[in-house]
């Protein structure tokens, strides 16, 4: 199985867990789980760790490094198809970050982890945390 979590999601996969049911961290932590953060996450968070809304105990790239070995999750660079699917998504709402997410999901054929509602509008399955 193929996860990508939301940015959002794979910020309490490191400091909150608790919001997480045990069904999801089971299959969170499986190691038939293939875990994927996409590029596009980390930007998210660049963006708002340098606005001062994100709050990091280390530096960004340090931070999302070693996290990323703890939770064995790997990187999903953002491709030129990636980016062009994003073009053919109905227009539910207009978060660049959530669509690049949809889009990822779509043409790689993933399970999405996301709290946030605005996944449910498109053709993309969604986990709840």
């Amino acid at each position: 199985m193929r996860i990508l979590i939301d940015t959002q999601c794979w910020l309490w996969l490191n400091a909150h867990t608790d919001r997480f049911s045990r069904a999801t961290l089971r299959r969170l932590e499986s190691p038939q789980t293939d875990l994927l953060l996409s590029a596009a996450s980390v930007w998210e968070m660049a963006i708002k760790h340098a606005l001062g809304k994100l709050r990091l105990p280390d530096r960004l790239g340090d931070y999302v490094s070693s996290r990323m070995r703890l939770t064995r999750t790997r990187e999903l660079p953002v491709t030129i198809g990636h980016a062009a699917h994003v073009g053919t998504l109905p227009l539910h709402h207009r978060d660049p970050f959530d669509r690049i997410l949809v889009a990822q999901a779509q043409v790689e054929h993933l399970l999405l982890l996301s709290a946030d509602a605005a996944f449910e509008d498109y053709d993309v399955d969604v986990i709840e945390p």
